[in-house]
């Protein structure tokens, strides 16, 4: 399996050597300050602030790659040491028909020096999945499955996260924003949960502010904070300013 990583990995650097010089491609860098780094309902700034920044390079094609950071926090609470997740990925996405659209791709969270492996109870927190989505008019529908262990969970290899929502314009500027999500946690069905959202976005054309209402109906034990003993699935609201360049 990683080689089969390995070599997909290679193919995207090379198709992105040729891509770089077409006419018809894109390069967009991002940035957003959030009150609450949630992922897939759950903390990672133990409910404190983040930073965040990303660049994307999108071809004409449809082919895409990009990577991504953000500052947490569970990894150093856990025992490990890492206090910047960096997400790297690759895919491809658009239309099956004029309606239809779809996305398909690979994506490694990586902690670097993380040694969650020397925590008792984990193992290596980078994860590496790959992912599909169809989406519809507003809506969307997306499969994504672990090839490796899930962030630090031991022997999790196959584990999931389907999750399906709606971004509805209400008008020029306002969005809503819907999502509910299941995460299986693959032997550990303790740590398997629920999540959901509902918020709205709104551009102010020089930014956007999103606000969303998150919950989980994650274990409480499972999902408590080594740091405090906090839930770190509790509902919450959280607010991002963000901007796209």
């Amino acid at each position: 399996m990683k080689k089969l990583i390995l070599s997909l990995l290679a193919g995207i650097s090379a198709s992105t050597s040729v891509a770089t010089f077409a006419a018809d491609s894109s390069l967009a860098f991002n940035a957003a300050v959030t009150s609450d780094y949630r992922y897939r309902g759950i903390t990672q700034t133990r409910f404190d602030p983040a930073v965040q920044a990303g660049v994307d390079y999108t071809h004409g094609s449809g082919f895409y790659v990009g990577a991504w950071a953000s500052t947490i926090k569970w990894i150093d609470d856990a025992g490990g040491n890492a206090d910047v997740e960096l997400d790297i990925y690759a895919g491809t996405r658009g239309n099956l028909t004029e309606a239809l659209t779809y996305d398909v791709g690979v994506i490694t969270y990586l902690y670097p020096d993380n040694k969650m492996d020397e925590v008792s109870g984990f193992d290596d927190a980078n994860t590496t999945e790959i992912y599909g989505q169809l989406g519809y008019g507003v809506a969307y529908l997306k499969y994504s499955h672990a090839l490796t262990n899930l962030f630090g969970f031991v022997d999790s290899e196959n584990s999931n996260y389907i999750d399906a929502g709606a971004n509805i314009a209400l008008n020029k500027t306002l969005t809503l924003n819907l999502h509910a999500g299941h995460q299986e946690i693959e032997n550990n069905s303790l740590a398997s949960y629920d999540d959901w959202k509902i918020g709205l976005t709104n551009d102010f054309g020089f930014c956007t502010l999103s606000l969303a209402y998150i919950d989980t109906n994650a274990d409480e034990v499972a999902y408590a904070s080594p740091a405090n003993g906090k839930f770190m699935g509790k509902e919450t609201v959280v607010a991002t300013l963000s901007k796209v360049f």
